[in-house]
């Protein structure tokens, strides 16, 4: 079996970020914040975050931010509560979260949702902007101030798209910044719940099909609430078993080829309900090693196919949670390394 190219997989990153004229750059720019993320926390459980200039990072992120409290996935793009997290979280992992004003950042999250509602009214949305140009942008402002709905669920931004991916993205921020409870954690949890379906799983919305994607969102927000006890664990674990395939790796949904990233959306949902031990481990570990450019570094989605900082972040993550040698543990629920996690929490 082939082993991690650590150094490789480290130059890959650093390259990545520097080398903002390549193609995958460019095609990267709009969600930049996201792509922070992954590099920055697939560095740090490989050991290297030294490697990276801190203040440079931070000084963008807050470039980053809105007056709402959001954040973008760039400079000069609109706010989004998904770039939101990966900010929150990079900061985590430099131990910086002191530079954010957190009640901004949660009143975002936390707000109740005037501006879809305007939206919602046509009539008014029409009179504002045949009237007034300067009053609808003054309505803009309010960004993302509305993002935990009626019935528990949660939007992305300002628009009012709902998915089960923005409720844990949103109990995930407000637990690392530790005002969780100034949610309706109660609708909340029971909004995801009304996305589970009967074969365990649970999908974007009532009624979705079941995706691993959705299910580790799910499940991380059920954990990070003390809910797990809803889950079927049992019926759960069975179908997101069923996702190893003769290869060893992971697919989202039945029929499906294998990615590298479900090596962390299956595995880490696994770890949270008990049942890592219903697959192999060993083949897993083949599967994600066998994903590497050994001479260039990162990691593809399947073999021989072209890398990317994602898969490359989801491959070490996933080689993270097999206990592979030389790297650091993350946390299955917070997808942030467990020594960040505690620092978080326990210290001070």
């Amino acid at each position: 079996m082939a082993e991690l190219a650590v150094d490789k997989h480290v130059k890959y990153i650093l390259a990545v970020e520097k080398n903002k004229d390549s193609f995958e750059s460019v095609v990267m720019d709009h969600l930049r914040m996201n792509g922070a993320y992954w590099g920055l926390t697939a560095l740090d459980l490989l050991g290297k975050l030294d490697s990276v200039n801190v203040d440079e990072v931070i000084s963008w992120i807050l470039k980053c931010q809105h007056e709402s409290g959001g954040f973008s996935g760039n400079i000069g793009h609109d706010p989004h509560i998904l770039y939101t997290l990966s900010a929150v979280q990079v900061l985590a992992l430099f131990n910086k979260l002191d530079v954010l004003d957190i009640d901004k950042v949660a009143t975002c999250i936390l707000s109740c949702v005037l501006l879809m509602k305007l939206f919602a009214h046509r009539w008014l949305y029409e009179s504002i902007v045949s009237s007034c140009t300067s009053c609808f942008a003054q309505v803009s402002k309010l960004d993302i101030t509305g993002l935990q709905n009626e019935d528990g669920s949660f939007s992305g931004d300002m628009w009012g798209e709902v998915d089960t991916r923005f409720s844990y993205v949103a109990i995930c921020c407000l637990s690392i910044l530790c005002c969780l409870e100034k949610i309706n954690v109660e609708k909340a949890v029971s909004y995801i719940l009304s996305c589970k379906n009967l074969d365990g799983g649970f999908g974007c919305t009532p009624g979705g099909e079941s995706h691993a994607g959705q299910i580790f969102c799910c499940v991380g927000a059920l954990a990070l609430t003390g809910s797990l006890h809803y889950v079927d664990k049992d019926l759960l674990g069975w179908w997101l078993c069923e996702r190893q395939v003769k290869s060893g790796g992971l697919n989202g949904r039945p029929e499906k080829l294998p990615d590298v990233c479900y090596s962390w959306w299956v595995l880490s949902s696994l770890i949270m309900i008990d049942r890592v031990h219903w697959i192999d481990k060993e083949k897993l570990v083949k599967f994600i090693l066998d994903c590497q450019d050994v001479e260039n570094g990162g990691i593809s989605d399947r073999p021989d196919d072209a890398v990317d900082v994602y898969h490359t972040y989801f491959g070490v993550a996933g080689l993270s949670l097999l206990n592979y040698p030389g790297l650091k543990a993350i946390d299955p629920a917070y997808a942030l390394p467990v020594d960040v996690v505690n620092r978080i929490f326990f210290s001070g």
